[in-house]
């Protein structure tokens, strides 16, 4: 019996460090002291004597973002950075608006799974597994819906009214990887004969999609 208990012990263990995304907190709280200048893994603790109301307040996702960009979307987020008592905490939302066409364009959080509901509009959204296999609906107002940890992903406004949607992370910091920004507008930058060989295109065709993404680069 004992035995059992022990091994459904180590079970439960085990499932409960591959569920979390972020390392569980050893205290109340810890606010992020980002003037600390001590790197860590997350953020050093505020001194609880000075933590305030403030720390744990962000009303950045009340209206819709500003768009001004060539894929008509706008992501704010409300992670650690905005929000210091998120840290430790495993947990951020984020606010996305698109325009009429707008496109979130395919990308992954490499730390968090992302859940998310429609505030408004309909949206075409989808996730691309390892085996290669799109999975995608579309949803509307009130519908919710999810994206595993690290894998691309993607939502497009195919309407002909702006959306949004409040997205939920289990990460304080869930990081975000945009695929083509990635590859075509890293610094130093990805070889073009790295690019080439991978999309089997010409070093015209990049060239002119890393003119295309970052123009100041060019």
């Amino acid at each position: 019996m004992a035995a059992m208990v022990s091994s459904y012990f180590f079970i439960f263990l085990a499932l409960s460090g591959m569920v979390a995304a972020d390392p569980d907190l050893l205290q109340d709280l810890c606010v992020a002291n980002k003037a600390a200048g001590i790197k860590v893994n997350g953020f050093p603790c505020k001194d609880e004597a000075k933590v305030t109301e403030a720390d744990f307040f962000f009303s950045g996702l009340a209206n819709p973002g500003v768009i001004n960009n060539s894929v008509g979307s706008v992501a704010t987020g409300a992670n650690v950075e905005k929000i210091p008592g998120l840290n430790t905490l495993g947990a951020s939302l984020a606010r996305i608006d698109y325009q009429p066409g707008g496109l979130n364009p395919p990308h992954t959080h490499p730390r968090a799974t992302e859940i998310i509901f429609v505030l408004d509009g309909a949206l075409d959204v989808g996730f691309i597994t390892t085996s290669n296999k799109l999975i995608s609906k579309s949803v509307k107002k009130g519908d919710v819906f999810v994206f595993p940890k690290g894998l691309v992903h993607f939502q497009k406004n195919n309407g002909e009214k702006p959306a949004s949607v409040i997205a939920g992370f289990n990460s304080q910091l869930p990081g975000t990887q945009s695929i083509a920004a990635t590859l075509f507008t890293s610094t130093p930058p990805v070889p073009n004969n790295v690019l080439t060989k991978a999309f089997q295109v010409g070093t015209k065709e990049v060239d002119k999609i890393k003119n295309k993404l970052d123009p100041k680069k060019s």
